[in-house]
């Protein structure tokens, strides 16, 4: 088990290396933490958690990163209710992903009444379309007979689309 100065520095180190994606140094914790303690005491800090298996060195003269064990218990620290603990930085980023989840929703819901909207006019375009299709067809059946009916047609398909 880690100590509570142990899962502050788990928890910057985190913090950090998301921000920075390189090895993190025990001098750079002392700067960021503000924890009021010497770098040796982080350094320790860090032999610990790196006994423990929730950090990594990559090479003897770099820094830390997490393992995937400390991104666990960050997470279980962030997720267990006590909020007086969270860093400002995770409370901010859950705001708003909590409101970008809840614009995206609304959005989705205005493109589904959107798509309702645009079905509804296809379908009523599609049957007007059947009925254009039928008269057009009419007309073109050649006959000297229906030569002034075909001039009715056009003039009240002309209508229709005047009117559409």
């Amino acid at each position: 088990m880690i100590s509570e100065r142990q899962e502050k520095v788990l928890n910057y180190l985190i913090r950090e290396y998301i921000d920075r994606a390189e090895p993190i140094s025990s001098d750079l914790l002392k700067k960021r933490s503000g924890l009021n303690v010497s770098p040796a005491t982080i350094r320790n800090d860090l032999q610990a958690l790196t006994t423990e298996g929730y950090i990594e060195q990559p090479h003897t003269s770099a820094g830390r990163v997490p393992t995937e064990k400390g991104y666990k218990l960050f997470i279980e620290i962030t997720f267990s209710g006590k909020t007086d603990k969270f860093p400002s930085f995770i409370l901010k980023e859950v705001q708003e992903a909590k409101h970008n989840i809840e614009r995206e929703l609304e959005l989705a819901k205005e493109l589904t009444q959107t798509l309702e909207e645009m079905s509804s006019i296809l379908n009523v375009s599609h049957r007007i379309e059947e009925n254009i299709l039928f008269d057009v067809l009419k007309i073109i059946v050649p006959s000297r007979i229906t030569y002034k009916k075909n001039i009715d047609i056009m003039r009240e398909l002309l209508e229709e689309f005047d009117n559409f």
